[in-house]
Order: structure tokens, then sequence, then C-alpha cells
């Protein structure tokens, strides 16, 4: 394997990453046009680009404050509904002082404020961080982490939290959950407008049946891209964390070795949702990918690859 320096993978990480997420408004902005254009053409039998292009821009306010709404609902709520979902709980100094330790030094060496610690009373090998900012900032550690790495074992894993929360990973991802989200309630609340209420329109017409037909369709290929750009997202992330540990341990191995005992076991039974899932160092509900289509949809890179990279440093 080609070697890839520390931060030529950074920086690589960071414009992908940028690009990424510059899809989601994009799409969804693109397919509200295509949507005035089509149900347009339906019901005129002619469409120019001019009159599509005037309704975008009528109908382009109300969607955007819509969108909006429903970011600042799900951005102030993300924190309390991760902590519900992992079962996790704040982990006091006097009940393990040596990950307290262990998180403040890393802290006083990457030249940041030291976050929340919490603990999932689970034996499985598996940690996350989350918040959306400094007050809210927390790294989560299973029982089973805690209790079965060695301290260089643990304190990569936790370097590898911090690097989410120094270069505001936890953040970029409930962007990407948020607009996935969105694009999931559209086609939801479509899907179930056609199948109990889409029935035809006034006069005989079917206008409203299309005109559901085809927003379900732009709402569906929307949510596939979306997904998609949000699981590459979730990928070129977690190589870059895995970078900032080696970079903040000076111990890539400790890293690897890490990686190695958590794909035994990192299970995590209380996570049952599939977006708070692809937050943890190794996604606890995720199956090996092996095929190319399949590893579009993996939230992961492969956990070998990911070995592979910290050993060549």
């Amino acid at each position: 394997m080609k070697y890839v320096g520390l931060q030529s993978q950074i920086w690589r990480n960071n414009a992908n990453s940028i690009v990424l997420l510059v899809i989601f408004p994009l799409v969804l902005f693109a397919l509200v046009w295509l949507f005035v254009f089509l149900v347009g053409l339906q019901q005129q039998d002619e469409m120019s680009l001019d009159s599509a292009n005037y309704a975008f821009l009528h109908v382009l306010p109300w969607v955007a404050v819509a969108v909006l709404i429903w970011f600042l609902i799900a951005y102030s709520a993300h924190s309390s509904m991760i902590m519900s979902a992992t079962g996790s709980r704040p982990l006091e100094r006097s009940e393990n002082k040596r990950v307290y330790n262990l998180v403040e030094n890393l802290c006083i060496a990457a030249g940041m404020p030291t976050p929340k610690i919490n603990i999932i009373e689970d034996d499985s090998l598996n940690a996350f961080a989350s918040g959306i900012n400094r007050k809210t900032y927390s790294i989560s550690l299973s029982r089973g982490i805690i209790d079965k790495l060695n301290d260089e074992e643990l304190e990569s894993v936790i370097a590898h939290e911090l690097t989410h929360i120094r270069n505001r990973d936890v953040r970029l991802l409930i962007v990407s959950i948020i607009f996935v989200g969105i694009f999931a309630f559209l086609s939801q609340a479509l899907f179930r407008t056609m199948v109990w209420g889409g029935g035809r329109g006034r006069g005989g017409k079917n206008n409203q049946g299309v005109a559901i037909v085809i927003a379900l369709m732009l709402a569906v290929i929307g949510y596939l891209i979306t997904v998609v750009c949000r699981f590459a997202l979730s990928r070129k992330r977690e190589y870059l964390a895995d970078a900032g540990s080696a970079e903040l341990t000076k111990n890539p191995l400790a890293l690897a070795s890490a990686l190695r005992k958590v794909s035994q076991d990192s299970r995590i039974e209380a996570v049952t949702r599939k977006d708070v899932a692809q937050m943890f160092i190794e996604n606890p509900q995720e199956e090996e990918k092996t095929s190319v289509f399949n590893t579009l949809f993996a939230t992961h890179p492969p956990i070998d690859k990911r070995i592979r990279i910290l050993e060549q440093f």
C-alpha cells in the first residue's frame, strides 16, 4: 500500500468532506426545482424554463424556512437523543481516575478543553464522541473497552474520539444526518399520502395523484443520494480521526491493536438507531461489507483497511 503522510491524509479527507457536505442542500433544491417543472409540465403540457424558475423562486423561501425549522429542532435535541439512544451516563472521576487521567493528558497535549466523559454499561468494546459545542461535547466509552484495553490502546481510542471533537466531526455528522432525515420523512409522508389519500383531483383528473407520485419518486432519489453521501462522509471522517489519533499519541500501532480487539466484539445492545450507530468508532450494527455496492452503504471503512493504514506509519 502506498504511504500517505498524516497531514496529506487530513487535507485530503477535509476537502472530500466539504464537497460531500455541499451536495446535500444542492440535491434538495435541485429536486424541488425538478418537482416544480414536472408538475407544471403535467398540468400545462408545456412548461418553459422561465416559468419553472419563477415558480421555483416563489416556492424556495417556504422550503428554506421549513428546512431551517427542522434543522434547529433536530440540532438542539440531538445530544439528549443520543444519550437516551445509547444508554450512556456520566462517569464520575471517583469511579475511574484512570480514564480521567488519560483524557485530561491528551486534552492538555492537544490544547483543547476537556469534554464530558460518559460510560455505557456494556461489556462490548466501543466508543463515540458527541455534542454540538464546547458545553455539550463528550466522549462515551463502553465498560468493555475500558476494562479490556491496556493504557496505550485506550489512550489511542480516546485520542480518536477527541479528534472527532477537534475537527468538528460530530457537528458535521449531525448536519448530514438531519438532511437524510428530511428526505426520509418526505418519502414516508408522501408514500402514506399516496396510499391513504392520494386520489383523483376534481373533474376526474389525476393531477393530485400524479404530483404525489412525482414528489415521492424525487424524495426517494434524494434520500438515496444523501444516504450514500452521508455514509461516504462518515467513512472519510473515520480515516481522519485515525490519523489524528496516531498524530496525537505518536503511537499508531496502539490504535491498530485496539481496533483489532474492538472488531471482535463491538455490538452495543442498547443501540438500535442506525443514525446513532454510525457515530461509534466501529458501527455496532453493521455487518462486514464485501461487494463494491454494499460498501457504498457502509458507515465505516473496513476495519482491516484502517489497521493496514495505521501500520504503514
